[in-house]
């Protein structure tokens, strides 16, 4: 267990991880809390986190209480209560296709708020802006993209996109929701009891857009879990039986899940 300046006093703080954002992760030596410490430009970015934390706490939906928060020159420090569980990501196939419905009941309710009551954007503009300005700087991470696509060049990637930009932004107009923006299975939390879902993490790209992102990542997260085709059928037919979609729009999905790995960097 280790002490830094930039994590609040009087506890000790055990070193989990560095996420990919580049922030280091600690957990709180009894459990209840993790803090998040960023430099640079990362501040911005997790002062984004802190304030999306913050707005969705009150809504029950099991996701973190901002405890703490703090800057210095170019540091800042986050910390949160803990969700309870294990992550999705932990699970094999069988307890994942158990804990599947919950998952997406939670999305369903996170879906269910009321879009004109938050105050984040994460529409479509500021997305496929922040994916052109990635691929300018050539900085895609190309282990974040489709198999498929990895020996496409990003910039043929994102003009490929961009043809069907017009169609989705139309699509975007008339169902707006409030999205996790970044639902992949490290970022749900699961009894491993129950196999329920008990919360959601990271929010730092919550905010409004097309439903179809969350769908999109949801659904491409998990391709490689999943044993067997029939699972990942199933997969696909309980996400939009829970959400009340009979026709789900493929391309629509693949449209989303082709943008995001561009928008990492």
């Amino acid at each position: 267990m280790i002490r830094l300046p930039s994590l609040p006093a009087g506890q000790a703080w055990v070193p989990v991880r560095a996420g990919e954002s580049g922030d280091e992760v600690f957990r709180r030596s009894d459990g209840a809390a993790y803090a998040k410490v960023s430099r640079g430009d990362g501040v911005a970015r997790l002062d984004d986190e802190r304030q999306r934390t913050g707005w969705l706490a009150p809504f029950g939906l099991g996701s973190p209480t901002v405890l703490d928060w703090d800057t210095w020159d170019d540091e800042a420090c986050l910390v949160t209560s803990a969700v309870p569980g294990v992550t999705a990501d932990q699970l094999s196939a069988p307890d994942l296709i158990r804990a599947w419905p919950s998952i997406n009941e939670r999305v369903r309710d996170l879906h269910s708020l009321p879009a004109n009551a938050c105050p984040f954007d994460r529409g479509l503009r500021a997305t496929f802006q922040r994916a052109t300005d990635v691929v300018a700087r050539d900085a895609v991470n190309p282990d974040f993209l489709d198999p498929h696509d990895q020996h496409i060049p990003p910039r043929v990637l994102l003009d490929d996109l961009q043809t069907q930009l017009p169609a989705r932004l139309t699509q975007e107009t008339g169902e707006r929701t409030v999205c996790h923006g970044d639902a992949c299975m490290p970022n749900f939390l699961i009894d491993p009891e129950t196999l329920r879902c008990t919360g959601l993490i990271d929010l730092g790209r919550l905010g409004t857009a097309d439903r179809y992102v969350d769908f999109a990542l949801l659904l491409g997260n998990t391709r490689e879990t999943w044993a067997r085709p029939e699972q990942a059928q199933a997969a696909f037919s309980r996400l939009f039986d829970i959400h009340a979609i009979g026709s789900p729009d493929r391309e629509r999905l693949e449209f989303y899940l082709r943008l995001d790995p561009l928008t990492w960097g």
